[in-house]
């Protein structure tokens, strides 16, 4: 196996890196911006974009740490794919509010990560949505497999457990 590329050196242009969030305190931290696509006919943010911006900031928290998910599937063999997912709406996000995804691990096992994912506005003392999500290693076949350590690693050193 290769060793994937070190944090930020995925960045394929010059604002990139500025793009993917940032790394602090031990959360990912990604912000989207609502637009109407995003929106319900009330300018309220349609239930199932949240999953859109929790995938972005997985990808982006992911990314940061050196991990590009086609480079990762081709160096390592493996994908990281939701194996479930809950989302709790506590109060709603609007058209061209700027939200931020806060991305942190709760939970880590041989196979699979679970992740805590908080959006809204920065600053705000509690999220609007909280997602809760595990994603598991499976190999080419679809079948579960072990996180490499290499990956393991870099991505708990980045983001360590909430939980121990």
């Amino acid at each position: 196996m290769t060793t994937p590329s070190a944090p930020g050196n995925n960045a394929s242009g010059p604002g990139d890196a500025a793009l993917s969030g940032r790394l602090e305190n031990g959360a990912h931290r990604f912000w989207v911006r609502v637009y109407y696509e995003d929106t319900d006919a009330g300018g309220i943010v349609y239930h199932a974009a949240y999953l859109h911006f929790a995938e972005r900031g997985r990808t982006e928290a992911l990314r940061l740490c050196g991990f590009e998910q086609t480079e990762l599937r081709e160096r390592t063999g493996i994908i990281l794919p939701v194996r479930a997912i809950s989302l709790d709406y506590r109060r709603p996000c609007r058209l061209d509010e700027l939200l931020e995804v806060r991305t942190t691990i709760a939970q880590r096992s041989r196979t699979s990560l679970r992740l805590h994912q908080a959006i809204g506005p920065s600053g705000e003392a509690e999220p609007r949505v909280a997602v809760d999500v595990r994603v598991v290693a499976v190999n080419a076949e679809g079948r579960p497999t072990r996180i490499p350590e290499v990956i393991a690693e870099r991505l708990l050193t980045a983001l360590p457990p909430a939980e121990s």
